[in-house]
């Protein structure tokens, strides 16, 4: 592979979880001297990328504006409603942010910027009621999606297909669940993960919360999320635009058993107890994807035991609350 020393990345949403884990991946597959520009609804320092730039993906103006200034040869849209339950809560604004932010993008693109390739990170959960076959979920699969969440990402996800017949260069990408250091309580490992921290500073009953211990999900490291884009990014001359990518593990893990291996990590004697408000009716019984497709055009491999993410999640929740704590 030979790498394009004249990449300018333009991220998005790059104040969320993934935007850091990105841009390390950028600057390890693509080389040192690859631009990332960040930016975030709410700009100001940041410690991974020194200084993010103010852009809310909404504004169509600001984004032509920001577009048409960095000139950017990739543009990796990450900005979203990270947590399903916050996206039901407010499904107005999932709609504006996830439909509207990538339409605003793909339009900038093609009006400024019409040779960059705009990455878009959608998510497994779009194939939803497809899951139910039990089976792995490739990327002809029906998308289903059961929540505004899920749908709302399919419809962008969707929308970018139809503009790629004007022209727009995209590649979808479909990851499923990833966690890792940084994550917030939002999601399943790390509210697991930060209620046995507590428990063992003595700041919490050694009781943990669960809701459905039996779904099973396909988990990734978000250091394997990260490659993944990555990837896209340095493989993008060589790829078909409108490309879709799955970025899975094809290992569906029962929630239980994450849970279980995370108590095994701790000296504290804890129990388990329902919480029928962690009780979703639409889970789905089993998620797991099939990407062959991501590891035959772009050479990904997931490279990080699962078992070993558990672990750093833990060692992350501790440092958290032990901070927490000084502070």
């Amino acid at each position: 592979m030979v790498r394009d020393t004249n990449m300018r990345i333009l991220l998005t949403g790059a104040n969320g979880f993934v935007g850091p884990y990105v841009a390390a991946a950028l600057r390890r597959i693509c080389g040192d001297d690859v631009a990332v520009v960040a930016t975030s609804k709410d700009g100001g320092p940041h410690p991974a990328f020194g200084q993010v730039e103010e852009l809310d993906v909404t504004d169509a103006a600001a984004v032509q504006g920001a577009v048409a200034h960095h000139r950017p040869t990739h543009v990796i849209h990450l900005a979203a409603v990270a947590a399903p339950d916050a996206a039901q809560a407010d499904p107005r604004n999932t709609w504006r942010i996830h439909v509207d932010g990538a339409l605003s993008l793909a339009n900038a693109i093609l009006d400024k910027a019409p040779d960059c390739w705009l990455v878009h990170v959608g998510s497994g959960l779009v194939y939803g009621e497809s899951a139910k076959t039990g089976q792995p979920l490739d990327e002809s699969t029906l998308l289903a999606p059961i929540d505004d969440y899920a749908a709302t990402k399919a419809a962008a996800d969707l929308a970018l297909g139809a503009l790629s017949r004007r022209g727009l260069k995209c590649l979808r990408m479909r990851p499923f669940n990833h966690t890792g250091p940084g994550q917030t309580e939002a999601f399943a490992v790390p509210a697991f993960a930060m209620q046995i921290a507590r428990i063992e500073a003595g700041l919490a009953p050694p009781v943990i919360r669960v809701g459905n211990l039996d779904a099973r999900r396909d988990f990734l490291d978000v250091r394997d999320i990260a490659n993944a884009y990555a990837r896209a990014v340095s493989n993008s001359r060589d790829l078909t635009p409108n490309t879709i990518f799955n970025v899975a593990s094809g290992v569906s893990w029962r929630m239980g058993d994450i849970l279980d291996l995370l108590l095994a990590q701790s000296s504290a004697k804890i129990v388990t107890e329902q919480d029928p408000l962690r009780l979703r009716p639409s889970d789905l019984p089993c998620i797991v994807g099939e990407a062959t497709r991501a590891r035959t055009l772009l050479g990904w491999v997931p490279e990080h035991p699962f078992e070993d993410t558990l672990v750093a999640v833990l060692e992350d929740c501790r440092a958290r609350v032990a901070r927490a704590q000084v502070g």
